[in-house]
């Protein structure tokens, strides 16, 4: 990104693909749980584990903090505005910005991730002015690496990012789509 990044609005509502992706609100912390607290998402993703409605409570708090600092959007995955299924998260990035999801076990199968992902890309390239998208995901994560396929993004020549979380190595690829505006 160049110059002055945009401000990120205090509300935001995407729609687009059969999705609706609206912010979090008190009224889904109980729901959180059942989304959040899995041992796939615990190994996957950098998400608290063991997740509860206290980690669910300061996973809000500290979602609003990060907007209103103008770094990161968290957005609740739905398909009517209501209930949520997953989440899909667009943070600034030095190249443009990165997109992150996690869709619940029980709503698997139904293309919601890649969806999600297709419509927070377009948001980025349209209303953040950002050039480029990027997924950061482990080769052996075959459910997120088919997500990047399917919403189109590329495996980038770039070196592996490399770290240790949980207490466990990680090797990240990166997966880039660029903007055609």
């Amino acid at each position: 990104m160049s110059g002055t990044p945009v401000p990120l609005p205090e509300r935001i509502e995407l729609t687009g693909e059969g999705l609706v992706l609206r912010d979090w609100t008190e009224d889904d912390l109980a729901a959180m749980p059942d989304l959040f607290d899995h041992p796939d998402i615990a190994y996957w993703t950098p998400i608290v584990s063991p997740f509860d409605e206290a980690v669910a409570r300061a996973r809000l708090d500290r979602d609003r903090q990060m907007r209103a600092e103008g770094t990161t959007i968290l957005l609740a995955i739905t398909v009517d505005g209501r209930a949520p299924l997953g989440e899909v998260m667009l943070r600034r990035a030095h190249e443009g910005a990165e997109i992150g999801y996690v869709v619940g076990p029980a709503h698997r199968g139904q293309g919601l991730a890649a969806r999600a992902v297709r419509v927070m890309a377009a948001y980025a390239f349209e209303q953040l002015g950002v050039g480029q998208v990027v997924l950061e995901l482990e080769a052996e994560n075959a459910a997120s690496v088919a997500v990047a396929t399917k919403a189109g993004f590329r495996l980038l020549d770039v070196p592996l990012i490399q770290g240790e979380e949980k207490g466990r190595p990680y090797a990240l690829q990166t997966w880039g789509l660029l903007s055609t505006l």
